[in-house]
């Protein structure tokens, strides 16, 4: 977490001018054999341990002289007065990711589910975020937890699960507004996950399950429906064109027996009916002969 003041903060530059000095002193001290260069050489030491700071590329820092504001500070090497001068916390203005959660939270439509959102944001005014508000970092993950919240009630589950995209924009609209005036821009929120609780997810399962069953069914009929229709409308040109029922019976009986040893068997009384008697023995003498 960050703290409010930084008073110092390691770095490798400053350890190393401490170094120097100290060791310049121990040899002038030993070279003139007088110890006031030692006291001289520590002193040193510690004033540009504490007075020399390395920002890092990605960061601002807000320098402070007798608590007053005095500007920003970095990249690069900062020379400050020690107890004159502070360095505020350094600000990163990469992005950066926060995940929240929101657990046990109603729908619209009364259903609780836990919900998990990844937010992506950066600092693009680190004077702002530092003046503004105490510690802009859990700022924004409470505000985004809160504004998760109320978005859920908003939505009913449906929407919540088929349209992810629609609630990460929202969110990312009301994020935006409140957190501009801080100096931070919100630049996306994905939903990464909503659950709901098992014995609905069940239930649900089995809605779904039955409700394809239904369709199912429903499209059966209506293809026996349809087929019904058909073999109406066939009786009805057959009735009103006998020639066209033997056509069609003769075709029949040709799909039948086409195939090299095969063998149909045909009611007597349909064969008297159609008059079909010579046409089976015609189609038995052609497939004999093939």
């Amino acid at each position: 977490m960050l703290t409010r003041i930084e008073m110092s903060r390691t770095n490798r530059v400053a350890a190393a001018a401490f170094v120097i000095c100290l060791t310049a002193g121990v040899l002038i001290a030993d070279a003139r054999n007088n110890p006031a260069w030692l006291i001289a050489g520590g002193l040193a030491g510690l004033y540009f341990l504490f007075a020399i700071k390395v920002v890092q590329q990605w960061e601002k820092v807000a320098l402070l002289r007798l608590g007053k504001y005095a500007g920003l500070r970095g990249p690069g090497l900062v020379f400050i007065v020690p107890v004159i001068e502070a360095l505020s916390s350094y600000v990163d203005q990469r992005v950066r990711v926060a995940s929240v959660s929101a657990e046990s939270t109603l729908t619209r439509d009364t259903v609780p589910v836990n919900v998990d959102a990844i937010v992506f944001w950066l600092v693009w005014n680190a004077e702002k975020s530092i003046l503004e508000v105490e510690n802009f970092v859990e700022a924004i993950n409470l505000s985004a937890q809160t504004a998760l919240r109320e978005s859920i009630g908003r939505h009913e589950l449906a929407q919540m699960i088929t349209e992810r995209e629609t609630l990460g924009r929202e969110l990312q609209r009301i994020l935006d507004e409140k957190t501009n005036p801080w100096g931070i821009t919100v630049q996306s929120v994905e939903i990464r996950d909503v659950r709901i609780p098992q014995g609905l997810e069940d239930a649900m399962s089995r809605q779904a399950q039955a409700e394809r069953e239904r369709q199912a069914r429903i499209i059966l009929g209506q293809a026996e429906t349809e087929i019904s229709n058909s073999f109406v409308q066939a009786a009805a040109a057959y009735t009103e064109n006998p020639t066209a029922l033997h056509l069609r019976a003769m075709n029949m009986l040709y799909e039948a027996i086409k195939e090299r040893g095969s063998m149909v068997i045909v009611p007597s009384s349909a064969v008297e009916t159609m008059g079909l008697g010579g046409t089976l023995a015609t189609a038995s003498l052609g497939g004999a002969k093939t």
